[in-house]
């Protein structure tokens, strides 16, 4: 940090914020291998919250790939500024008082630590479960395949490490659960 940026405090604190949404800003954390769930559950979590007058806004791993992490590729390294960076857009969405969904792979306990650890209060880890297999067979893109191959490498789950939560908040098993199974189990943590 340096001796030439400062916090500007402003007059609206997150409790002014939370008072006049009628709700309290939250970070729900989804993570899980690719193919889990993840974004499908967060896109009817989104609607459902939304039907019932929240303000909420979805990050998606694929989505902010697009822009604000555009340049990052899939190193450790890169994987670990992608978190960092998604977890700090994530808390200023909290702390504007929305219920802030974020659906990414996040496949290290570091890294959700840190973006729990940023939060702080308010912070949900929901872990969407579904083996390599199942994840393997929805795949649209194929990419477990090229993963198999070595045509992707560094592909959680195939080449790289996915550590499951030791402590999430919910457990969604999507092996075994419907969408609506899973959407209504969310709501019902959330609200």
């Amino acid at each position: 940090m340096t001796d030439n940026i400062k916090w500007h405090s402003g007059r609206v604190t997150y409790q002014d914020r939370c008072k006049l949404l009628g709700q309290k800003g939250l970070v729900v954390w989804f993570t899980g291998l690719s193919g889990s769930g993840k974004s499908t559950i967060a896109v009817d979590v989104e609607r459902g919250l939304f039907e019932q007058g929240r303000a909420v806004y979805r990050l998606d791993g694929d989505n902010v790939r697009h822009g604000l992490n555009a340049g990052l590729g899939f190193s450790k390294d890169d994987r670990d500024e992608n978190i960092r960076r998604v977890a700090e857009v994530a808390v200023l969405f909290k702390d504007a008082g929305l219920i802030t969904l974020v659906s990414f792979i996040s496949p290290l306990r570091a890294q959700r630590a840190l973006a729990r650890e940023k939060a702080g209060e308010g912070f949900i880890e929901i872990y969407v479960k579904a083996d390599v297999e199942t994840c393997a067979k929805r795949d649209p893109r194929g990419l477990y395949e090229k993963a198999r191959s070595g045509e992707i490498s560094d592909f959680t789950g195939v080449s790289a490490p996915y550590e499951e939560p030791d402590h999430p908040e919910l457990i969604i098993n999507t092996a075994v659960m419907s969408l609506e199974d899973c959407v209504a189990a969310v709501l019902k943590f959330i609200l």
